[in-house]
């Protein structure tokens, strides 16, 4: 099977790596307007050749999205022209409701898979890519009902191979839950950042004091804005909620805190940590 994945970096480049090892792909192209991310994914053995678009599309049994979601509503309709009634195209976004809105009446919707791995680092580009980056990790499909019975068996098959858990979901359910387990976490971890570097500016050894606690929370402040911002903007209704509740427990945390209300602080902690249910 010919696979062409567009955008060779860590979501592509782990994909990549996963079905080469497991021979599920005979051979990967990759497409990438970054020069130099095609390039390492071909010196790292990531990908076999390299295309265009209309080339690498026409070679490929299957075709897999990989790059910002902004690029994906803008190249999809362009990728389902291309193809054929017996390719399959899969893409995936961390966002769902814009980018399928954007192809519903397209001729060939039936071909496309739209899926979303719930995993990922702070990290980008090729020399991110980890072949087990996927394994135990859930990949939700969405509006499923939408797509071809043999288009979605292939997806299957590759989500298999990744060893991923399949869920459904529908476009709209699943923006809204992205924002409260995905989209909430980044943007929470950028303002740390920010308050702690404008902070440094006074006092400049605060991050000799940093160990793990701070470390991993603000470990997704590392992550690509170009990825991003376009999430945030085709999320912007669900991100905003979250964003207000957000707001409103910390202005919570700081009125009891300015009131010495500790026992409540106390009442408040707990309560947060009811999370150890839902993560071990």
């Amino acid at each position: 099977m010919n696979i062409t994945i567009i955008g060779v970096g860590l979501i592509g480049g782990s994909l990549a790596m996963r079905l080469k090892e497991t021979n599920f792909a005979s051979a990967i192209i990759g497409i990438d307007n970054n020069k130099e991310n095609l390039e390492k994914a071909l010196q790292l053995n990531i990908i076999d050749s390299l295309s265009d678009l209309e080339a690498g599309v026409k070679e490929a049994d299957l075709i897999v999205l990989a790059i910002p979601v902004d690029a994906i509503q803008q190249l999809l309709p362009n990728v389902l022209d291309l193809i054929s009634k017996n390719q399959v195209v899969m893409e995936m976004g961390s966002t769902k409701q814009e980018i399928l809105d954007s192809v519903d009446r397209h001729q060939n919707r039936g071909r496309l898979v739209a899926c979303h791995p719930m995993a990922g680092t702070e990290y980008s580009g090729p020399e991110a890519a980890l072949r087990d980056l996927f394994e135990g990790k859930n990949m939700v499909f969405c509006d499923i009902t939408r797509t071809d019975e043999d288009a979605f068996e292939l997806a299957e098959s590759v989500c298999e191979e990744l060893q991923m858990n399949p869920i459904f979901m529908h476009a709209k359910e699943h923006d809204l839950h992205a924002a409260y387990v995905s989209h909430i976490s980044h943007i929470t971890s950028f303002g740390l950042a920010l308050t702690v570097l404008e902070k440094e500016k006074s006092q400049g050894r605060i991050f000799e004091l940093a160990s793990g606690g701070f470390a991993s929370t603000v470990r997704l402040a590392k992550s690509s804005a170009e990825m991003w911002v376009p999430i945030f903007k085709q999320n912007r209704e669900h991100v905003l909620e979250v964003l207000e509740e957000h707001v409103r427990q910390l202005k919570l945390f700081h009125d009891l805190l300015e009131k010495e209300d500790y026992p409540a602080v106390l009442k408040l902690i707990k309560q947060a940590n009811k999370i150890k249910r839902i993560i071990k």
